[in-house]
């Protein structure tokens, strides 16, 4: 493998989407089939050990991720999707990003009581989405084992957000604004 990659394939985009915010786009590495195959493999390696009978996936790029992961470890797999999206029963949370506020919804039956989660994502930054997964997963009843990313921006905090009890697996670190 060469050095930096796939990693070098996650492309900043300045000021998207407001002024301000550095981008982390990850479409080139979705689009390289060797990259996409690796970092699902690799994540799906690293949570392997943390005993989970679920994978939720956060809308839209962490389905991408979240699915690959949950055919990996042979786990059903939960999306947890923007509002109005989904045709059943739904529970939501709302919450704040670094840009505005958003909400998640999940089906009601989606989760059962003492299940075990992995959430799945493509970018920790400040933690408001994981930790709106995080709660969206409580009111189901369910536990939260984990929480896998392709990338972590760890200048922004978001692993503190989580609290200690969630551990936290990245591919790839980013501590410093690169």
């Amino acid at each position: 493998m060469e050095s930096g990659w796939p990693e070098s394939l996650i492309r900043d985009i300045p000021d998207f989407p407001t002024q301000g915010i550095m981008f982390k786009d990850i479409t080139p590495l979705l689009d390289d089939g060797d990259a996409l195959r690796w970092s699902a493999d690799a994540l799906a390696d690293r949570l392997s050990s943390t005993p989970a009978d679920r994978i939720v996936g956060v809308e839209a790029r962490g389905f991408i991720l979240g699915a690959a992961v949950a055919y990996r470890l042979g786990l059903g797999f939960v999306p947890f999707r923007k509002p109005g999206k989904l045709p059943y029963d739904t529970m939501s949370v709302d919450y704040q990003l670094e840009y505005g506020t958003a909400s998640l919804e999940a089906h009601t039956d989606a989760l059962s009581p003492g299940q075990r989660v992995l959430i799945v994502d493509d970018v920790l930054a400040t933690g408001g989405t994981a930790a709106a997964a995080v709660e969206l997963v409580k009111s189901g009843d369910a536990e939260v084992v984990g929480v896998g990313v392709l990338l972590e921006l760890g200048f922004l905090g978001g692993r503190a957000r989580l609290g200690n009890g969630y551990p936290v697996t990245s591919l790839f670190y980013c501590g410093g604004d690169e």
